[in-house]
C-alpha cells in the first residue's frame, strides 16, 4: 500500500498510511483554524497515549512500524502500569461519586492495559530472565522491601480482580462491591509500584552504576 512520510521536526518521521492522509478527517485537520485538542474530553486518555508514543519514539520506534524487540518490553510494560494506573485511579474517583457510566469503561481500560502487561512481563523474563539489581546499603533498604510487596501482591491482583468481575456478569453489584474495597488498593499499589520498580533498575539507579568507582591511573599516581 502507499504510505507517505510527515516529518513533525527534523529528527522524527512518521509513516502515515495513503488512506489516511486522503480521509476527510486528515483534511479537515490540515485545513482547520482550531486547537485539535481544543474539544477533545478524554485528557487522561489522550496524556496515555502521549506518554506511550513518546517512550516508544525515545526507543527508536515508530508507532506504526512496530519494530521492537524484547529489550523495549521493560519501558513498554511500565508505560502499561502507568496507564493502568490512570485508569484505576479514575474509575475509583468516579465509583465514590455514583458515577458508573465512566467508572465501567475506566476499569474496562485498566484491564486492558494490566492483561498487556501481563503478557509482556511474561515474555520479556521468558527470553530475558530476572534482572539482578545489586544494590546494597540503604538503598536496598528501600528497594527490596517493595520488590517484594510488588511480587507477593502482583500473585494476588489477578485472582482478586477475576473474582471481583464474576459479580458484575451475575449482576450482585454488592458483592461486586465488597470485593471491589479490597481489589482497587492492591491493584493500583501494584500498578504504582511497578512503575517504580522500572524506574529504579533502568533509569533512576541502574545496576551498573552501583559499582562505579573513582580509580587514579597508576602514572597519574606515579607523577604526584
Amino acid at each position: 500500500s502507499r504510505v507517505l512520510a510527515l516529518a513533525s521536526s527534523p529528527a522524527r518521521t512518521f509513516i502515515v498510511p495513503a488512506t489516511i492522509m486522503e480521509s476527510s478527517f486528515w483534511r479537515d485537520a490540515k485545513t482547520s483554524t482550531r486547537d485539535p485538542c481544543a474539544t477533545r474530553k478524554t485528557p487522561l486518555c489522550e496524556s496515555a497515549i502521549m506518554v506511550v508514543i513518546e517512550e516508544s519514539l525515545r526507543h527508536g520506534m515508530s508507532p506504526l512500524r512496530f519494530d521492537m524487540t524484547v529489550n523495549d518490553l521493560p519501558a513498554i510494560n511500565a508505560l502499561l502500569n502507568l496507564i493502568s494506573t490512570f485508569f484505576i485511579s479514575a474509575g475509583w474517583f468516579y465509583i465514590r461519586r455514583n458515577v458508573w457510566q465512566r467508572h465501567v469503561p475506566c476499569m474496562l481500560a485498566a484491564i486492558i492495559s494490566s492483561t498487556l502487561f501481563l503478557i509482556g512481563y511474561i515474555v520479556y523474563h521468558a527470553h530475558a530472565g530476572e534482572k539482578s539489581s545489586g544494590y546494597t546499603g540503604w538503598i536496598a533498604a528501600i528497594y527490596f522491601p517493595i520488590l517484594a510487596s510488588h511480587v507477593l501482591l502482583a500473585f494476588v491482583t489477578l485472582p482478586l480482580v477475576i473474582l471481583t468481575l464474576v459479580p458484575v456478569f451475575q449482576r450482585r453489584w454488592d458483592k461486586h462491591r465488597r470485593l471491589g474495597r479490597w481489589t482497587m488498593p492492591v491493584w493500583l499499589y501494584v500498578s504504582v509500584t511497578g512503575v517504580f520498580v522500572y524506574l529504579m533498575l533502568y533509569k533512576w539507579l541502574p545496576p551498573q552504576t552501583q559499582h562505579t568507582q573513582f580509580v587514579i591511573p597508576s602514572e597519574v599516581e606515579g607523577s604526584r
